[in-house]
């Protein structure tokens, strides 16, 4: 009998929640552009549209993407350090040789790290256990590929478990966590509009650009830090994770927050795994030159941090993307707080699509790359509306994204980035049915 009453207040709660977000969504007078329907989908729904072979896991077929990659490392690592020889056959004069030998390398180092983030996300299908059937195989290939990368493997794979377990938490993710109005440092709200930031008025959007907006050279000066800096900064000190952490949270202290006292070994392993890279690096430089590690390694070592944060940021931001609180969260919605884009060829072919099909790899982690583009098209029917999808340029959407989404307000339970001017884009309404906003039956789906 008591679960029973517990039921109903908790179902009495919920649709009072409802009625009360409808109705701030109707004086607020949102237009349907304006309106994020919260999506209401157990996690068993989502898996349900995905067709059983979609989760078959292949060591062979995994091994043939791998090889692929590597063999066009190879390929390319084998023709830089050819370069000099190549172009002495031409009897170039000085300006000409040097002009070549700059866009050859240039050239070089741009594709390596195209295939290199290729490796990576081969090395991150290893941490979800989706490269094979065995475990000991997956970890086993990612360490060493993620090693050759200097990511340390089972730390990240931890850390990017809870990532997943929790993608779209507030207080719970661990990458990518909006900061909140406070957070910043901004201004206490002068009106009552700037909770939703929908129709905020004039007078208040021009104080808060006054003190937010940068310029655009300032903006794309920090998009530039943020990429070169902003893989490394995550492992060695948790930027943009969450802020509730110790300081110095890292990805290689067995003692950092984000780990179980169980997993020691695998922390100490992963270390190992990135000083023996570092280690034959050192050398490398010793017997080559630093001149050659630095423009053969280092170069499209920045290249690959580059595309992971340009990536993941654009996967996980924007100003159509919710983040949830406690009261409203759940593992189908988070799932679903995430936006597959378009990267053509790169993308499909390079990328092994964690671009196009970032989605379903969100709602079925251990399933392989190979299999989420037919997995994707079946979510896309079944999800309408709720699928996320943008065909925007990306390098336009970064930069668009970057000086776009600012910050959340303190205390929404479904928050939505504000820009400068403190509006928001979206706003996040309820719809009939399933009502999940508090309800003891949305955690246990």
């Amino acid at each position: 009998m008591a679960s029973t009453l517990r039921q109903r207040d908790v179902a009495n709660d919920g649709a009072a929640n409802k009625a009360a977000l409808l109705r701030e969504a109707e004086d607020l007078e949102l237009t349907e552009g304006q309106k994020f329907v919260v999506p209401n989908f157990t996690t068993k729904q989502l898996l349900d549209a995905i067709p059983a072979h979609c989760f078959k896991r292949s060591a062979l077929r995994s091994s043939l993407y791998v090889l692929q990659d590597a063999v066009v490392i190879a390929a390319l690592v084998y023709g830089a350090l050819h370069i000099d020889s190549f172009l002495a056959r031409f009897n170039l004069s000085k300006p000409v040789e040097m002009a070549a030998r700059i866009a050859l390398w240039i050239g070089y180092q741009i594709t390596a790290g195209l295939f290199g983030t290729g490796i990576w996300v081969i090395a991150h299908e290893c941490g979800h256990q989706a490269y094979s059937s065995s475990k000991a195989i997956n970890n086993g290939v990612g360490w060493v590929l993620h090693s050759a990368l200097l990511v340390p493997y089972h730390s990240w794979r931890i850390s990017h478990g809870r990532h997943h377990a929790a993608t779209g938490h507030l207080t719970r993710d661990e990458v990518f966590v909006p900061r909140t109005r406070s957070q910043r440092g901004i201004s206490p709200k002068k009106h009552e509009s700037e909770q939703k930031g929908i129709a905020v008025p004039a007078w208040r959007q021009a104080e808060l650009k006054e003190a937010l907006e940068e310029s655009p050279i300032g903006a794309l000066w920090g998009a530039f830090l943020h990429q070169l800096f902003g893989w490394p900064m995550y492992l060695i000190r948790n930027a943009s994770g969450q802020l509730h952490y110790p300081p110095y949270t890292n990805h290689y202290q067995p003692s950092s927050v984000i780990f179980r006292a169980s997993q020691y070994w695998d922390i100490i392993w992963s270390d190992i795994g990135v000083a023996l890279v570092l280690a034959g690096l050192g050398v490398w430089a010793y017997y080559r030159g630093v001149t050659e590690v630095f423009l053969t390694y280092f170069i499209p070592y920045l290249w690959v941090n580059h595309w992971l944060v340009f990536i993941t940021f654009l996967q996980h931001t924007d100003t159509t993307v919710p983040h949830y609180s406690e009261k409203t969260w759940t593992f189908a919605r988070g799932a679903l707080a995430t936006v597959d884009r378009d990267f053509g060829f790169v993308g499909k072919y390079i990328f092994h699509g964690i671009i196009e099909t970032h989605v379903a790899h969100h709602t079925a982690s251990r399933m392989p790359h190979y299999n989420a583009w037919e997995a994707t098209e079946h979510l896309k029917k079944f999800l309408g509306k709720h699928y996320q999808y943008s065909d925007e340029n990306m390098f336009k959407a970064f930069f668009r994204v970057y000086r776009e989404c600012l910050f959340i307000e303190d205390g929404e339970d479904v928050a939505f980035f504000k820009n400068a001017a403190g509006v928001a884009k979206m706003v996040g309404v309820e719809e009939g049915g399933n009502v999940s906003d508090s309800g003891i039956d949305a955690k246990a789906q």
